[in-house]
């Protein structure tokens, strides 16, 4: 071994840093460039495909796959502006944030537009279009989290009731709008939070069993004729052939027809010929498995899968619980959204308009997730 010269070592007395500034700087230079790139390549792929599929459920529509790979690169460019904030930060924001999330839905009561038959929208000067439940996707989580972590320890049965409050008064404000799909969304990314805060599995079968319970409640008394009409199409689509059952059978015989390696790409015939309904949006899978067959529809889930496990195991390696449960929240989230999707788009699940993740045509959407995935980024980053 090469030993250094006195006068190196004088030397380097003389010169180099004294207070530890020269390897703090280059510490902070790590951190600034210090994403999980896993992760990152994992979402990339995703796009690409969502890219890919939207190009030809459109009908080769350049401006609307420019569109949204626009939408793509603004949202990566937020999720690198939220993955340099601190984590604690967002922590102490976290009751502010449910709060404004609040009372954006209570003015989409008062003032929000109405498309469609539903009131989920805000018309903001300069932003467009706004749809509020989106930011409760993140807001809900990023609270019960923050409410858990200042009681210390697994749960009691006053956090508990406290966090149902916390969740349940944004699931009926975005159930009356009517957004069915959304209210699953946000009650499930809440209800996250508490399992992998410790939750027993007794509470757990209880809430089910209550659940299950209150669905003859639910059917005659909140849910509306449209969203009946749903759960009885899913029992029964051959019951209204051109009516209420015509977007699952078209759906399922997109996705029969693929086969094992499917028709080819751009040789999709039931969304060509506009026998598939919103192909490039809700339905975008029954597109793409028409195209890639089962093969290509593994290799997306495959991606699926890599996003929530990298995301779990972010999740397990990090020791804050606020921070550990919301990444947790997240990934488990981002699986759902993915389920209720597949499902709803095969014939499992009512169809309650979920937006498959960055496959589903969307900028908001896809700017929401990738909000959550800066999130992600953050509590990566800054452990590290």
């Amino acid at each position: 071994m090469q030993k250094n010269h006195p006068t190196q070592l004088a030397n380097f007395r003389r010169t180099g840093p004294h207070d530890g500034r020269y390897f703090a700087h280059q510490s902070k230079k790590v951190r600034l460039v210090n994403i999980d790139l896993v992760l990152l390549c994992l979402l990339l792929g995703v796009m690409a495909i969502g890219l890919i599929n939207l190009y030809s459920a459109t009908g080769q529509n350049w401006a609307v796959t420019s569109k949204q790979l626009l939408s793509y690169t603004l949202a990566g460019g937020v999720m690198m502006l939220v993955s340099f904030i601190p984590p604690q930060i967002y922590q102490s924001l976290a009751p502010w944030a449910y709060v404004g999330a609040i009372a954006l839905l209570l003015l989409v009561m008062l003032i929000g537009d109405v498309r469609l038959g539903a009131q989920r929208w805000l018309s903001i000067p300069l932003l467009g279009s706004v749809q509020p439940s989106e930011l409760v996707k993140i807001a809900v989580p990023m609270m019960v989290a923050w409410y858990l972590a200042s009681k210390h320890g697994a749960p009691s049965l006053k956090s508990i009731v406290v966090c149902l409050i916390l969740i349940g008064v944004p699931v009926l404000l975005i159930a009356e709008q009517p957004d069915l799909g959304t209210a699953l969304l946000v009650l499930g990314a809440g209800s996250f939070v508490l399992f992998f805060a410790g939750l027993s599995y007794r509470l757990i079968f209880a809430v089910v069993a209550l659940f299950i319970a209150f669905i003859p409640v639910a059917w005659s008394l909140l849910l509306h004729d449209y969203q009946k009409q749903r759960v009885l199409t899913l029992l029964d689509p051959t019951a209204d052939l051109h009516g209420a059952g015509w977007n699952i059978l078209q759906s399922m015989a997109a996705i029969g027809s693929g086969g094992l390696s499917g028709k080819g790409y751009l040789g999709g015939t039931q969304s060509h010929l506009n026998f598939l309904p919103e192909a490039h949006t809700d339905f975008a899978i029954a597109s793409f498995s028409e195209e890639t067959g089962l093969l290509g529809v593994c290799l997306l889930l495959v991606l699926y899968t890599g996003i929530v496990g990298r995301i779990l195991h972010i999740g397990s390696t990090v020791k804050n619980n606020f921070q550990r449960w919301l990444v947790c929240s997240i990934a488990m989230s981002f699986g759902m959204y993915v389920f209720i999707n597949m499902a709803m788009v095969a014939g499992i699940l009512p169809v309650v308009g979920v937006p498959l993740p960055f496959i589903s045509y969307g900028g908001t959407a896809a700017i929401m997730l990738m909000i959550s995935m800066g999130l992600v980024m953050s509590i990566y980053r800054h452990q590290q």
